[in-house]
């Protein structure tokens, strides 16, 4: 029995390992992760200083990798992967809506309502080219939207901090994320992605192109952007494409603890509904020093207890109800990681 439990185990980490890592739709698979490497050498290279025709080896090495591991911040972070991965998912997944059940509910409403459409006159491919391209703007619509009132809603925010808790950013940040926080983000998503496909199935679009489920858009963006927006590499989109695109260094200044960059650039891969909204800040195509966090450090934000319950008490008391006491629960302040 004992040993029958440990090969279950054993498979269920196995698969979910090579699903992450080995997986081409995966948001953290090896071939994206090696393609972010690529870029970031590109970048380092062509910003060497003038006269400087060799970058050494050891050079390169600590401007892509500065001592990560000796960072308190980083070390949560790869807790946080494997909880993500490995235990939330499974926890928490009778809470979320499902996007093919709104979808299909949709469609069927319509078809009620309405009967059946005629078929749209258009080439298949043609046809799933624009499914492909709606569906990934609902998506970037529902990122936008649950990030907004994750930053402008109170009792949201104290889940949604524990990501902005990280003082320095890596590919593995983006795994820094409370579940309550995941939650909300699913179901947003369904609600927005759900009905949207239900209305392109109903008109007989046909079915986007994907890679094990995943759209092929946001596949290109996580090869290309998407692990560099939490790391230390400038990437700057600017001027009109910095309008459309979501670069490394609008995400980065996502991040930045200062004022000014404060509830700026809330999209995924696109910036456009940042410009629609009135959310976007355009970076410089220079780099720009800025530090990462929030405002009130404290070393109990890189702990299981700060990132993973305290939040829960902290979402209390923002609601008109007795408080509960987490003066305990804290620690003394932290200075700021440099």
């Amino acid at each position: 029995m004992f040993l029958h439990l440990v090969e279950r185990i054993a498979t269920f980490l196995g698969q979910g390992t090579r699903a992450l890592l080995l997986s081409p739709g995966s948001s953290f698979s090896i071939a994206s992760l090696l393609s972010a490497l690529c870029i970031a050498i590109t970048v380092v290279l062509v910003r060497r200083r003038p006269g400087k025709k060799v970058v050494g080896y050891r050079v390169m090495f600590r401007a892509l990798f500065p001592n990560w591991l000796r960072r308190r911040s980083f070390r949560a972070d790869i807790w946080f992967l494997v909880l993500n991965v490995f235990a939330f998912g499974v926890m928490f997944g009778w809470t979320l809506i499902s996007t093919q059940y709104v979808s299909g509910a949709v469609a069927g409403a319509l078809t009620r309502t309405f009967g059946v459409p005629p078929t749209l006159a258009m080439h298949e491919g043609g046809s799933r080219v624009l499914v492909t391209v709606f569906l990934f703007l609902a998506y970037e619509l529902a990122y936008w939207f649950d990030h907004y009132l994750s930053h402008r809603v109170a009792f949201l925010w104290e889940f949604h901090k524990v990501h902005h808790t990280a003082e320095v950013l890596s590919p593995l940040t983006n795994f820094r994320v409370h579940p309550v926080d995941s939650i909300v983000f699913s179901n947003i998503v369904a609600l927005i992605v759900g009905p949207t496909a239900g209305v392109l199935a109903y008109l007989h679009f046909g079915n986007p192109f994907v890679v094990d489920g995943t759209n092929v858009i946001l596949i290109g963006f996580v090869f290309l952007t998407v692990h560099l927006q939490h790391s230390h590499v400038w990437l700057a989109v600017t001027g009109a494409p910095g309008r459309l695109i979501l670069s490394p260094a609008h995400h980065q200044i996502h991040h930045s603890d200062n004022p000014i960059h404060f509830d700026k650039n809330f999209g995924s891969c696109l910036s456009i509904w940042d410009w629609v909204f009135g959310t976007l800040h355009m970076p410089r195509r220079e780099r720009e020093y800025l530090t990462f966090g929030v405002e009130t450090r404290a070393a109990v934000d890189h702990t299981a207890r700060g990132s993973l319950f305290l939040p829960f008490v902290r979402a209390w008391n923002r609601l008109p109800f007795p408080r509960l006491p987490s003066r305990q629960l804290l620690s003394k302040p932290a200075t700021p990681e440099r």
